[in-house]
């Protein structure tokens, strides 16, 4: 082995037995998302809705961290990618969420067993995360193609004339866009109240059409700003 090759090779042990030694850092979240856009830009509306909310309070002792990245990767792969995230972090997050949807993506269920397995949280979507975002403004428990979701959501920005009159993947406020008819708590209730009907051991995820566990997630971000 060569001496740069014995370097790397121990600079990289000493950054392993580091993060085996840090604390876990309260309030901590790294979100790993499927999608490029849409997906962690809501993420990050919520992030700043939290960051305003208690940015002047005193009583605050652990202010959040909430690192998100949007790789645009297969589920499979998404694993891997969070994986390596973990790894190179600086601290050592409280918290590894994967979000992720079914899309025509044969690896689905297993790629929610191995998230969870390796002891990362999942908000999984079926079909897509478009079906979340339906629910800010209506219940629905039809089995429809993600591209019917975009088609709804493109009828509803048209009809509340939210944005620009249309959905699009590329909003960078789609959080605050959501929200501006539809409402969050409602999206967390019609996504309770669909999957209050699955049941993990008799059905997986790929066959529960449509169902959505991002509201998880939501949820516990939401509990910072005391919601």
């Amino acid at each position: 082995m060569g001496t740069d090759d014995l370097f790397k090779k121990r600079r990289k042990e000493r950054r392993q037995r580091r993060h085996e030694y840090l604390t876990p850092k309260a309030n901590s979240y790294l979100i790993v998302t499927e999608g490029k856009c849409t997906e962690p830009q809501y993420f990050k509306g919520i992030r700043k809705s939290i960051e305003e909310t208690i940015g002047g309070r005193i009583d605050v002792v652990d202010a959040p961290v909430i690192q998100i990245e949007g790789e645009g990767a297969s589920t499979g792969r998404l694993i891997e990618i969070t994986d390596r995230l973990v790894k190179k972090a600086k601290i050592l997050y409280q918290n590894v969420w994967i979000v992720l949807d079914k899309d025509d993506f044969l690896d689905f269920d297993q790629a929610i067993e191995e998230g969870e397995r390796k002891g990362y949280h999942v908000a999984w979507s079926n079909q897509s995360f478009e079906y979340w975002l339906y629910l800010h403004f209506d219940y629905c428990d039809s089995a429809l193609h993600r591209d019917t979701w975009n088609e709804k959501l493109n009828e509803l920005f048209k009809e509340h004339d939210i944005g620009d009159g249309q959905y699009k993947k590329n909003y960078e406020n789609i959080y605050d866009l959501i929200n501006t008819y539809g409402s969050t708590d409602a999206a967390i209730r019609h996504a309770k109240r669909r999957m209050a009907g699955f049941n993990e051991k008799k059905c997986s995820p790929s066959a529960y059409d449509p169902g959505t566990t991002v509201y998880l997630l939501v949820e516990e971000l939401l509990k910072m700003k005391g919601e």
